[in-house]
């Protein structure tokens, strides 16, 4: 009891502020991992039931990820920033090695090489490389700042490294996390200041290189003219869409009701993972989507905040790590949401901390625990410095 009165004095008050970590992110990322659980547990009944004949098959292993997720945030939360900025250039060696095992020795699933099977669970290779690249240009943008900014060969150096981890995504093939990681990483070369037209010549040639990848692969094409015009062939290259944005219309405003899709009933693919939102919107309504779209939104604006906070204090890794980490958790959410709701071309990325699936979840828990210390570490020098001075 002693040591409850403690933590709850230490962690709820205004005293707390300054010591300990951000309250409100980390309420926010419990959050959205509780109301995830809630909606894969919904979504994902009737295919477990037609897979193993128990409806609960799925949320039991859901269950097991969300465990090891929040296991997982209390070690990063007890890692020190420093450790990620030492070894940052191991990190890359360990995605660059992920991604060239996962070939050789990977799983298959539905014609994609992308998965290591570990007993009863898959985990993509893909998840952890995206976290580890990113961590190394953070180190890399520290390092090289000003050959960046003024140097046509620093500029060029990170991309290399991201076209080289790019080729073995595409020979698994996965072209939604290269999409990602090249957004991720032309976003992080125009903060550090990299030239305006190094920077568009980059965006033009990385859309030329995503169209040439489009139309040289009959599936990709596909994916493109399904999209464009889904109701033109609703029982083939547009049935997902169309059974998506079915549930969209289902929903209306306000939803059907917590577990009353219809469209879960197996007529959408995907339902509990990268469609998951077209449940939200079908059960939930409208404003349920639109809710999920402002607490992510919120985490964005804090990660910035973050970095923001992170360069003006001259702690220059911890900025560019927390700005890598708006970015992508920006950039995926938006892609998940319009895929599912017409937007965009059919994508297999999920929805942070909401869809299902053990490496992503467990990959972007790291990342914002991530933010929560560098957050925590510059709370401590602001204390520290007060110290100093009084």
């Amino acid at each position: 009891m002693i040591a409850l009165a403690s933590l709850r004095e230490r962690f709820f008050t205004k005293e707390a502020d300054t010591a300990l970590y951000d309250r409100p992110l980390i309420a926010v990322i419990l959050g959205l991992l509780a109301f995830g659980w809630v909606m894969i547990a919904s979504a994902s009944m009737p295919e477990a039931n037609r897979l193993t004949g128990d409806p609960f098959y799925i949320i039991y292993k859901e269950s097991t990820f969300v465990v090891g997720a929040v296991v997982l945030a209390i070690i990063t939360l007890q890692t020190p920033i420093a450790v990620w900025a030492r070894f940052n250039g191991y990190l890359l060696l360990a995605a660059l090695f992920l991604l060239l095992a996962v070939l050789v020795v990977g799983h298959n699933v539905n014609g994609a090489t992308r998965w290591f099977r570990l007993g009863p669970i898959n985990v993509q290779a893909a998840e952890p490389a995206k976290l580890f690249l990113f961590a190394y240009l953070s180190g890399y943008l520290v390092r090289r700042h000003q050959e960046v900014r003024e140097n046509f060969v620093g500029f060029v150096k990170p991309l290399g490294v991201f076209f080289l981890m790019a080729l073995m995504l595409l020979a698994q093939p996965d072209l939604g996390t290269v999409v990602v990681m090249l957004v991720t990483t032309l976003g992080l070369l125009f903060l550090a200041g990299a030239r305006v037209w190094q920077f568009i010549a980059m965006i033009v040639m990385g859309v030329a290189a995503l169209v040439l990848l489009v139309i040289t692969e009959p599936y990709r094409m596909k994916r493109v003219t399904g999209f464009l015009d889904p109701w033109a062939d609703p029982f083939g290259t547009g049935y997902q869409l169309t059974q998506s944005l079915m549930a969209f219309g289902r929903g209306g405003l306000t939803g059907q009701g917590l577990g009353n899709s219809i469209l879960k009933m197996e007529y959408l693919p995907e339902a509990h993972t990268d469609f998951i939102m077209a449940i939200v919107a079908e059960e939930l309504g409208f404003v349920a989507v639109l809710a999920v779209m402002a607490v992510i939104f919120w985490i964005v604006l804090r990660a910035l905040k973050i970095g923001r906070h992170a360069m003006a204090n001259e702690r220059f890794f911890e900025g560019f790590f927390a700005y890598s980490i708006a970015i992508w958790v920006a950039f995926q959410t938006a892609v998940n949401l319009g895929v599912a709701a017409g937007a965009f071309p059919t994508k297999g990325l999920t929805m942070p901390l909401i869809s299902y699936g053990g490496s992503s979840l467990w990959i972007m828990t790291i990342a914002l625990m991530v933010l929560v210390r560098i957050d925590h570490e510059s709370r401590l020098a602001q204390t520290h410095a007060r110290g100093g001075r009084s």
